[in-house]
Formats: C-alpha cells, structure tokens, sequence
C-alpha cells in the first residue's frame, strides 16, 4: 500500500507543507493558513492520493495545538520530532548552514520517510487526561511564577525589613501575606499590637496558636535592626505592597486550579493505581500521569517508559572511556515530578528507603540516588498499569530484600 510522507513546519499563522512519495519525489507543496482553512487545503492536498488516512505520515516539530490536534483526529499518522533531530537531519544533507521554512518542511518529509520507524507517533491520550495535563502545567506554570514573585519580595525585604524575614520562614503563608499587607515597612511593624497582628492572622487563615504566634511576630518585627532613608524605605514599602498582591493572588489562583485539577483526576480510571503508590498524592499524581498519558500501547515496555520520563541514564563510550549521566533531553515536567516522587517516597515507603540508602552507600550524590530511585518507581508504575494492579510494597521490593540476604 502506497504512503504519503508529509513534512508540517508549524508556526502560529501558517503552515509550510512538503509532501513525497514512497521514492522521494515530490508529490505537493505549498503554504496553508492555521485555521479551518489550512485544514481544508491540507486534506485537499493528499485526499485524491490515497484512500486512508492512515497512508499519510505526518512529521512535525510539535505535538500540540489545535491544527496538530485536526490532522490527529482526522486520522493521519502524525510523529512529533524534537527540534535537535530535525537540525541534525538537516546537516546530513547539506553543510552550507542555509535554512527556511519550506526547506524545513521537505527536511521533515524526509525524516518521516527513511526515519519512521525510530520516532514515536504521538499518542492517542484520551481527552480526559489532556484536560488533567492542562490543568496540571497550568499549576505548576504559576506555581513557578509564584516562586519567582517570593523570591523578589525576599530579596526586597532583606535591603531594608530584616525583621521581617526572621518573623516568617515562609512568605507565601497566610501569616506573612496578611501581616506585610498591613505593616509593609519596618516602623508599621513595631507599631503593630498584639490583637492587631492576630486579627492579620485569621484573615490569613490561622485557628491555633494565635496568641503565642502573634507574640513571636511581635517580638521579631520589634527587635533592632539596622535602617534604611526614609524615602527609600516608603519606596521599598510599596515593593512589598505590590508583591503581596501578586502573591496573594496567585494563592488564590493556584488553590482554585487544585479543586478543578481534584476533581478531573478522580475521574479518570487509573487513579486509584496511580495514587497507591508511594509518594504519589493528588497534586504530584495526577502530573504523572497527565505527562505519561493513558495511551495503553505508548510504551513497549518499562524501559521506553523509563527513556521517556528521563531517569534512566545514558552511557557515553568511545574506546577506553566510558561515563554514566542523566538524560538531559528530556520532559522536564515529567522528571521534575518524578524527582519530587521519588523524595516524597523515601519517608513513606521503607522499600524506597532502603534503595536510597544503598545508593548513598555506593557513593551516590542525594540527587543521584532520588534519579535512581525515581526510575526504579516508573517501572514499578509501569507494571501496575500494565497489569491493572494497585501496588503492593512487599511485590515491589521483596526481590531485592531476597538478594541482599
């Protein structure tokens, strides 16, 4: 059966297409507009040349989008390149550094020809779980934002609120938010009273300790410490003021995305496997597995689902010379939060402790033994989806409890 192997260079306004036989020759080519339009000339350009859909191999530099997403739902066969592959396809074939759009396009027809075989479809994820990944890129995305703006209000606090910063180990809680929002400057905090900072306090949503917590700020916003003018302390004052907003409302944002993230995550099948597993709670679950996807045929076995997550290391060899590193080209959502997964699973898990000792043992860094320890999780995540079966500690880590002994 005849194929169509079909280069996308995508951009936001259009798109350049190269389409090429089973041979290599030119079959189409031309530019299509992003929207129903260049969906319509897209499927114009190769409906009078095959009979199904999935005859037509699509190479692409995204995965994403709703013009990816037609080409999908349509039925083409679409494989989503990393940019490096696509740069170092190029080079095989010319040297002179030249490039362009529609140059793209023909380098991208011709991957999907002669490559197909080495790049991975994109997969076939269920609405459901593209909804979870949204929402969970979107809470994590603020989340860093958010860490941003705490680390601007420290530093401004540091120049000229000392006190501050000895008052509250964390400037995102209610306690520091709501005291700052009413004493931005060092003098409104010396004046604050006792009932003045435990009426913040609630506001911010403290119940216990008030009392013995708003002496301990007290005492802190009081002590001495060195001052700044007085006109760059207001200016400074209205720094802490404008951050505090922000701050404040990005808590509010990022509680509100949980609940919805909540609630479309206990909807989806694998849940209750997911969240068996150690060290994997509602937030850092559903991230999981909005980054793997639900796909059931995406991962051959555990290790491509392993390469894919970024904790199995790759070996450089050459000779006498051989190094072991970690993967740096990788889903960087996806191995952040099996980084997280693996450190939260160490206090809960004692099979996942004692597998972080022995590397400690060994001579491995922290960072290297929680990469060890998260890719030996995937596997076992993996085996639990495969298999439809919550984890069990005992299954998971008896094997090597055996060799040890």
């Amino acid at each position: 059966m005849a194929k169509l192997f079909v280069g996308l260079d995508w951009s936001e306004t259009h798109h350049d297409v190269f389409i090429e036989d089973d041979d290599g020759r030119r079959v189409d080519s031309g530019r299509v507009p992003e929207g129903v339009e260049g969906v319509a000339r897209f499927h114009a350009m190769v409906a009078d040349r095959v009979d199904n859909p999935a005859q037509v191999i699509v190479a692409t530099e995204t995965d994403r989008g709703l013009f990816v997403g037609s080409l999908i739902a349509a039925g083409y066969t679409v494989m989503a390149v990393n940019p490096m592959s696509t740069s170092r396809y190029r080079e095989r074939h010319s040297t002179s550094g030249a490039k362009s759009d529609p140059g793209d396009a023909k380098v991208l027809a011709d991957l999907a020809r002669t490559d197909y075989h080495n790049h991975r479809p994109v997969a076939g994820d269920t609405d459901l779980v593209n909804s979870i990944k949204v929402l969970t890129r979107a809470h994590q995305s603020l989340i860093w934002t958010r860490q941003r703006q705490t680390n601007q209000l420290r530093s401004t606090l540091r120049e000229f609120y000392p006190g501050a910063l000895n008052a509250f180990s964390d400037l995102t809680h209610g306690d520091a938010l709501e005291v700052l929002r009413v004493a931005p400057t060092p003098e409104l905090g010396r004046r604050l009273s006792i009932s003045k900072i435990g009426s913040a306090l609630r506001r911010g949503g403290r119940q216990r300790r008030l009392d013995d917590r708003a002496a301990e700020i007290q005492q802190a916003l009081r002590a001495d410490q060195l001052a700044a003018p007085d006109l760059i302390t207001e200016s400074m004052g209205s720094v802490v003021t404008a951050l505090v907003g922000v701050i404040s409302e990005l808590n509010t944002q990022i509680t509100g995305l949980e609940a919805d993230l909540a609630d479309r995550f206990d909807q989806h099948p694998d849940t209750k496997i997911i969240r068996s597993l150690p060290g994997l709670g509602m937030t850092l679950g559903a991230r999981v597995l909005a980054e793997f996807g639900d796909d059931p045929n995406r991962y051959a076995d555990a290790k491509s689902r392993k390469n894919y997550a970024g904790t199995s290391p790759i070996t450089r060899a050459s000779g006498k010379h051989r190094v072991v590193l970690a993967r740096y080209a990788r889903n960087k959502h996806l191995a952040d939060a099996c980084y997280l997964w693996a450190f939260a699973s160490i206090t809960v898990s004692p099979g996942a402790r004692a597998f972080y000792d022995n590397r400690r043992e060994r001579g491995d860094t922290h960072n290297r033994a929680l990469r060890a320890l998260g890719n030996r999780l995937v596997g076992i995540l993996h085996g639990c989806l495969r298999h439809h079966t919550p984890y069990d500690e005992h299954t998971a880590w008896a094997h090597r409890h055996d060799l040890a002994a």
